[in-house]
């Protein structure tokens, strides 16, 4: 279904025989943004669904626009890009990564690209810690003793996990959101940590006394390892068979980056086989994951809907932010949340 919600009579008269901008959104926005986009002066074209848009509804809609607010679901490649037309000039994406765009593409043709870069960095770290800490200390499977009966008394080695005290937490990919994660595990009591990738501030980074180690010797010396790196060619399928068996049996893997970043046909062989005790992951490969997967018939892996973001206040502003970008790209403007190309 497509939809123009935010044209309003007084808005077409002072326009006159001007033609506006048009705009093509892939998706129902949350409210703050929605409101937002509906005060424009632009001509808006919706997919009005939460589901995604199909490929076909996608290249028909985007035909001539301006501009094009889109979410990581939707791929845009060149086909999209092509289906556009030469007066795209702003892509806003509504997602913190961009690795469903297809920048080489959008760069030879000057389209400006704004996302959330800045924006979900805490509710996202928040995220991880709790991911985190629901799967070291069992509380999934704990929470399903109680509902099932197995609850019967106390015992002193029943349901035991792990405790972050004294632990070496390895963070991949140490930008804002690892740097978020690890301020937020400090209080915790972490005795080290390690990272890899280039830090945002090295300030921080003393005040951690983090340190900077090879992808090998985080997985060999970190209790805790939590993915946060963006999903690029380097990083696709970094966490493997090779990396699971350099882990302690003891440690635990969060991830909350992107599912590709993971072998998951190794992680599953890792966890049925104790080479790692547990796994967390607010992201999978694909999305969403079968319920026929075997990583969800494993007591010691944990699976999130990719919720990382999921606060009221986080996704309203999100959705300003991606409306803003693309007002402010087709205006000439700075983009708030822009990106180097």
């Amino acid at each position: 279904v497509l939809q123009s919600p935010g044209v309003s009579m007084k808005n077409q008269a002072l326009d006159g025989p001007k033609q506006r901008m048009k705009v093509f959104v892939t998706r129902r926005l949350p409210p703050e943004g929605q409101k937002l986009l509906s005060k424009s002066d632009l001509d808006v074209q919706q997919w009005d669904s939460d589901d995604v848009i199909p490929k076909e509804e996608l290249l028909k809609g985007i035909e001539g626009a301006d501009g094009l607010l889109c979410l990581l679901t939707d791929t845009i490649d060149k086909e999209v890009v092509d289906a556009a037309g030469p007066k795209l000039k702003v892509i806003s994406t509504l997602s913190v990564g961009f690795d469903h765009l297809a920048l080489d593409e959008i760069k030879q043709r000057g389209i400006k690209v704004g996302s959330m870069q800045h924006l979900s960095t805490d509710v996202t770290a928040e995220l991880a810690v709790t991911l985190l800490l629901t799967t070291c200390r069992r509380v999934p499977e704990a929470m399903e003793e109680v509902r099932n009966g197995g609850w019967k008394t106390w015992s002193p080695m029943w349901l035991c996990g792990y405790g972050l005290s004294d632990s070496t937490v390895g963070v991949m990919g140490l930008g804002r959101i690892g740097l978020g994660i690890a301020q937020r595990l400090k209080p915790f009591g972490v005795k080290r940590f390690l990272y890899t990738g280039i830090p945002p501030c090295l300030k921080s980074v003393e005040e951690l006394k983090a340190e900077l180690v090879s992808t090998e010797k985080l997985a060999e010396e970190s209790d805790f390892v939590l993915v946060s790196c963006p999903l690029t060619p380097e990083t696709a399928g970094l966490c493997n068979k090779d990396f699971f068996q350099r882990m302690k049996k003891t440690a635990v893997f969060i991830n909350t980056s992107r599912g590709p970043v993971v072998n998951q046909e190794d992680l599953y062989q890792a966890l049925v086989t104790g080479q790692i005790a547990a796994a967390g992951l607010d992201v999978t490969t694909p999305e969403p994951i079968p319920t026929d997967h075997p990583l969800l018939t494993l007591k010691n892996c944990v699976i999130l809907p990719h919720i990382g973001s999921a606060t009221h206040g986080a996704r309203n502003a999100m959705s300003v932010l991606a409306v803003n970008n693309l007002l402010k790209g087709l205006a000439g403007e700075v983009m708030p949340g822009g990106i180097e190309l």
